[in-house]
């Protein structure tokens, strides 16, 4: 009698997958060795240093940026956030409270900006791009007002917060970069592996679906909004003590850069996805851009239109590898 059972299977092997960002990290690779074999110089390991150091608060905003993108929205007014809560952390330390505590408050009032941002925008039931275009000239205004239209500069810049966020290990990269890389390593987790990372992808892939599955799309709007405002006051809290002053008007351009670099870096207008790692590169690139020109004895103003032209050509090809992908998919299903 035969033996009629079924042939015992063999495991599947997984399929190894190339990361979503190796194209981002290819090209900024690939521009770095362009520029170095042009200029040698360029190629200095405290010049690449200094890069990374020069993406560290600009960088902390793309991260929570991502997170924004990804449920369909901007936040136009991350800029004066970064800028508020910078002055509001220099005026405590100016009226004598401990800089340590000055920087928690700082962040808190970040947050509390972004949460004034998410409940207009949840309350009305409009875009976070149309309440942040009037919370931008509000925040902005507010921040002068206070300010006085003069940078705040904290009198004892001898205490142990300045001391710590001012410190460069190796003599060029400052604890505010080493900051930034932990931020940025600890929101890829949250985005990626976490409850909250994953109802933020799916409100932006199909915010009906994403309701009838039992996600609050309106608080997790608010969430985002929140943590962006948190991420932006821990951005200019760590400024104020590396620089040790905040300009009336530093951070007014930022959020553009800060936008470039998460599109550049592939996360896509049309939500769904974030890539927190490909933020971090795209503002590496966008870094290695200004670098460059320098390098080049080119005008550094042309970085603001290189940079719109780096946007100009990320969503351009963002479009074609969208169209490509609904094209297989039509013809596997016609299949």
């Amino acid at each position: 009698m035969t033996d009629t059972g079924a042939a015992p299977t063999t495991p599947t092997r997984r399929r190894f997958r190339m990361p979503e960002e190796i194209g981002v990290i290819a090209a900024l690779v690939l521009m770095i060795l362009v520029i170095g074999i042009a200029r040698p110089r360029f190629l200095n390991p405290i010049n690449l240093l200094t890069i990374l150091s020069h993406t560290t608060f600009q960088g902390m905003l793309a991260v929570g940026m991502v997170y924004l993108l990804a449920i369909r929205e901007i936040d136009l007014s991350v800029g004066w956030i970064f800028n508020f809560s910078a002055v509001f952390a220099g005026l405590l330390m100016v009226a004598g409270v401990d800089p340590w505590i000055s920087a928690f408050a700082g962040v808190a009032f970040g947050a509390l900006l972004g949460l004034f941002n998410g409940v207009l925008a949840v309350g009305l039931r409009l875009p976070a791009i149309i309440v942040t275009l009037g919370t931008y000239s509000m925040f902005q205004g507010l921040s002068l007002v206070v300010n006085n239209g003069r940078a705040v500069v904290p009198p004892d810049q001898d205490s142990s917060y300045f001391n710590v966020v001012a410190t460069k290990l190796f003599g060029v990269v400052p604890v505010a970069a080493l900051v930034f890389v932990v931020l940025a390593i600890v929101m890829h987790f949250v985005l990626h592996r976490t409850k909250f990372g994953y109802r933020v992808q799916a409100v932006g892939s199909n915010p009906e679906a994403a309701e009838l599955a039992g996600i609050s799309t309106a608080m997790i709007r608010l969430q985002t909004l929140v943590l962006m405002g948190a991420i932006c006051g821990l951005s200019g809290a760590m400024y104020i003590g590396f620089r040790g002053a905040i300009d009336p008007n530093e951070g007014s351009d930022f959020v553009l850069v800060v936008v470039a670099a998460v599109i550049i870096g592939g996360t896509p207008l049309s939500g769904g996805y974030g890539t927190v790692i490909g933020a971090v590169v795209g503002m590496l690139i966008i870094q290695v851009i200004s670098s460059g020109l320098i390098f080049f004895g080119i005008d550094a103003t042309w970085s603001t239109f290189v940079t719109g032209a780096v946007i100009v050509i990320a969503v351009v090809l963002d479009q074609l590898v969208k169209w490509q992908r609904s094209r297989a998919l039509a013809r596997a299903s016609d299949g």
